[in-house]
């Protein structure tokens, strides 16, 4: 993990919301990608207007798919908000609204992901919840960029939990 050895100091160092997202949170979630054998997507800064109705309008600072498809969003199943002024419960509320919309945009793809995962971080700590049925969940714990190796297995889990699931639904 040499490019996060390189990166993941300078990014902390210099410390903008900018810099993160560029140095530390995109290369993680490419990462994440190069290990999934390139079969899903990640989308960065796009817009994101599932239900104008109910405010569930806006542009997401990124998105992972279960899809490999790049050119359009298919099937998102982890949505990722960077906390701003670096305080991760002022993104909770952000990233509930997102992991709706998500899961709104999945029932009407018929994709059969019903569970959507999200992450709030400042690129150094991250913060993992989970929307099933009704309930979110808030993982207690905070994790580390200084372990990413084991966000990354996070995030990989998670993609293939939802394989496993997109399978069943088949």
């Amino acid at each position: 993990m040499t490019l996060f050895e390189d990166h993941i100091p300078l990014g902390l160092a210099i410390g903008t919301e900018k810099v993160r997202s560029e140095f530390i949170i995109a290369p993680l979630l490419a990462e994440a990608r190069r290990q999934a054998n390139r079969t899903v997507s990640c989308f960065s800064g796009i817009k994101f207007d599932v239900a104008p109705e109910l405010g569930l309008t806006g542009y997401c600072d990124f998105i992972l798919s279960r899809s490999p498809e790049m050119y359009s969003l298919k099937a998102p199943v982890l949505m990722l908000v960077e906390a701003k002024q670096e305080y991760i419960p002022g993104g909770f509320g952000q990233c509930v609204a997102e992991i709706v919309a998500a899961r709104m945009f999945n029932q009407r793809q018929v994709n059969g992901y019903e569970t959507i995962y999200g992450v709030v971080t400042t690129g150094d700590n991250w913060r993992f919840m989970k929307l099933e049925d009704q309930t979110v969940f808030i993982d207690a714990a905070q994790y580390q960029i200084a372990q990413p190796a084991r966000l990354i297995g996070m995030l990989l889990q998670i993609l293939q939990q939802q394989e496993v699931t997109q399978q069943l639904a088949a």
